[in-house]
């Protein structure tokens, strides 16, 4: 009788690519390679745009829904300007929010590379 052949899974073959591409790794099982691709660096986003498109949104919904004020009064949808008003005032403190965390996110940054 002869001894079982353990099988082992065969070490990943790592190639290097040009042209900014990330490094891609196969790895070969059985007859199928199967490539791997790291997970992309996120990106750079400091929610600034966010913030601004989301309140002028809520603006815009604001101003379409003042020509019906009086067909909101009569059915007590009053609060629907509310809301409207309510989503861009915190819009705008978010803005200012995210304008104060890129600048100390900079000033940071900046920091570090003087030390």
């Amino acid at each position: 009788m002869s001894a079982p052949r353990e099988e082992r899974a065969p070490a990943p073959r790592r190639r290097a690519h040009g042209l900014d591409k990330p490094e891609v790794t196969e790895l070969e099982i059985g007859s199928t390679v199967h490539k791997v691709v790291p997970d992309p660096k996120p990106l750079d986003v400091d929610g600034i745009r966010t913030m601004t498109v989301g309140s002028l949104l809520w603006l815009a919904v604001l101003l379409g829904l003042l020509p019906f004020l009086g067909t909101l009064q009569r059915n007590g949808d009053v609060w629907w300007l509310w809301t409207c008003l309510a989503g861009f005032g915190l819009g705008l403190i978010g803005v200012e929010y995210c304008r104060r965390r890129k600048a100390a996110l900079e000033a940071e940054d900046d920091a570090e590379e003087t030390s």
